[in-house]
């Protein structure tokens, strides 16, 4: 993507004197702030879902002789992860727990971004964070694995070609993931039906592009793997606009931002849905954020006033009637050193972001 500065646009929103609550308002962000509770700020915000992640590789560093119990000695579960979920409970926000990295007796001793060996292991380790946390139904399986250094190991799409097929070593990707998803879906199914099971989790380019990723995820059977929604993370340097026709550059990188979500969408139920007898399988947009500033994570920012602007435009998407989308997360509640796309700024100001976010 050519790098944009994009000036102020749009009317300042004002928060209103409650937040808006909302079911479809997610965010991933800190537990405390300056050593106090964030809660309370993410129930102002009136966020409806809490994301947390919990990284198999630091809970099981040897394997379990009783994989899918809890107790097992060999787990050493994060207190702050079991705070978090605790605390978003009682502020009545939903969890949504990401299971991410393996652990090296699971993958061969690689680095923890390579899949385990067998998807079973997985799959037990899911179970096993079911039971310890119990009051979990949303879970999200692995997060960007079409990006290798979060999840290997496969080849990178060759970006001279993406309208292109992928060739064997690209397609192991998806393929491996496939495997790894539908062991977790039926697993966490058969120990609660209530269990909603976030798969795909794609990003807005990745190694291996959306739409391909989910053409080329498949079971060795040739079906698609089990879920109950596909996650994506949107980011874009636009704003949100289901209009738009999708740019010659994202047609001809395989681009997938806010505004081509409603062509992923029909992607999603063409590959994924319906082989599987289902009409349509929603959208968790687990991540979206924009950058006020220089950021290390983008190459362009806009205006405090233009992200504002934005996210009043993807919550009108999010909050239509007929709406695809089952929630739209938040990422960075702050700003930092290196971070500019907070809803507060480095100091704790809100940003009219904040406000919009607040009133989504």
């Amino acid at each position: 993507m050519a790098s944009v500065l994009l000036l102020a646009a749009g009317m300042a929103l004002t928060p209103t004197s409650e937040a808006r609550f909302n079911p479809k308002k997610a965010i991933w962000g800190p537990s405390t702030i300056n050593g106090k509770s964030a809660f309370p700020t993410y129930k102002r915000l009136g966020v409806g879902i809490y994301s947390v992640a919990i990284d198999w590789r630091l809970v099981a560093r040897r394997r379990p002789k009783h994989p899918r119990d809890p107790r097992d000695p060999a787990y050493v579960w994060n207190d702050r992860v079991k705070d978090s979920i605790v605390e978003a409970r009682l502020n009545e926000i939903r969890v949504n727990a990401e299971i991410i990295h393996a652990p090296a007796w699971a993958n061969g001793g690689h680095s923890r971004n390579y899949a385990p060996l067998k998807a079973s292991d997985y799959a037990d380790f899911a179970v096993a964070a079911a039971r310890r946390f119990p009051k979990v139904h949303m879970w999200m399986i692995w997060g960007e694995p079409s990006r290798r250094f979060q999840f290997m190991p496969y080849d990178a799409q060759d970006k001279s070609s993406m309208s292109k097929g992928l060739n064997a070593r690209q397609a192991r990707g998806p393929q491996k993931y496939a495997q790894l998803l539908d062991a977790a879906y039926a697993a966490l199914k058969g120990l609660d039906a209530s269990n909603l099971i976030i798969g795909g989790n794609t990003y807005t380019s990745g190694d291996i592009r959306a739409n391909l990723w989910i053409r080329y995820m498949k079971l060795p059977n040739g079906k698609p793997p089990r879920m109950d929604l596909y996650g994506h993370n949107p980011f874009s340097f636009k704003e949100p606009n289901l209009l738009r026709p999708p740019s010659l550059s994202n047609l001809l990188y395989g681009v997938v931002e806010f505004s081509d979500l409603g062509r992923l969408k029909d992607v999603v139920n063409n590959y994924l849905a319906i082989p599987n007898g289902k009409r349509a399988i929603p959208l968790f947009l687990s991540e979206w954020c924009i950058p006020t500033g220089p950021d290390k994570e983008f190459n362009y920012q806009v205006s405090e006033a233009t992200q504002a602007k934005w996210i009043n435009s993807a919550f009108k998407i999010v909050n239509a009637d007929n709406s695809f989308i089952y929630a739209l997360g938040w990422i960075h509640l702050q700003d930092s050193k290196n971070v500019s796309s907070g809803l507060l700024d480095a100091s704790g100001r809100e940003k009219l972001g904040f406000a919009a976010f607040m009133n989504g």
